[in-house]
């Protein structure tokens, strides 16, 4: 008997709970629904929504991106941002993006940035650490997709690391 006079208070406090649960959600669903809050990512971040707040007060910028197909969107990025914030930015939007169109489909970002580059204005953005702002990046700017090759001091394996892998393979026996 002790047990079943705790069980209809269990109930009530998980159907309390699960209303609540449901409210917040039919909530949320009508606000992202809201013409004015279009920008604002289905599931949003604290720091995709502190970005906004901070787009609004003019602390941020907004950067338009134009891919190699000539299409477009827009991310948004503080204005002390650098090159390598920019390029998480975009990558987290591509992400979204794509989530939507297709459910999940892998990005090898690696290869995205060995063989493509930003720029700004005919510049390449190759810097990660440098700041957007340096490279003349302000609201409203266009940045680029553009092919580009890495020299051969930058990639990773060497031509000598190579050879030596494949001279024992060419040894006759």
């Amino acid at each position: 008997m002790d047990s079943g006079s705790g069980k209809p208070e269990e109930v009530a406090a998980y159907q309390s709970s699960e209303a609540k649960q449901a409210r917040l959600q039919s909530m949320r669903a009508a606000l992202l629904d809201d013409p004015i809050l279009a920008d604002v990512p289905r599931k949003p971040a604290l720091a995709d929504v502190d970005t906004l707040i901070n787009l609004e007060l003019g602390s941020a910028m907004r950067v338009t991106v134009v891919k190699l197909d000539n299409t477009s969107f827009d991310v948004a990025v503080s204005n002390a941002a650098t090159v390598k914030d920019l390029k998480l930015a975009i990558r987290k939007k591509i992400n979204e993006i794509e989530q939507q169109k297709m459910g999940h489909r892998h990005i090898s970002w690696k290869h995205v940035w060995d063989n493509y580059c930003l720029t700004h204005h005919n510049e390449k953005l190759i810097d990660d650490s440098s700041a957007l702002s340096s490279h003349g990046v302000r609201t409203n700017s266009k940045v680029c997709f553009s092919p580009h090759i890495m020299s051969r001091v930058h990639q990773k394996h060497s031509r000598r690391r190579k050879h030596r892998f494949f001279h024992g393979l060419s040894k006759k026996l």
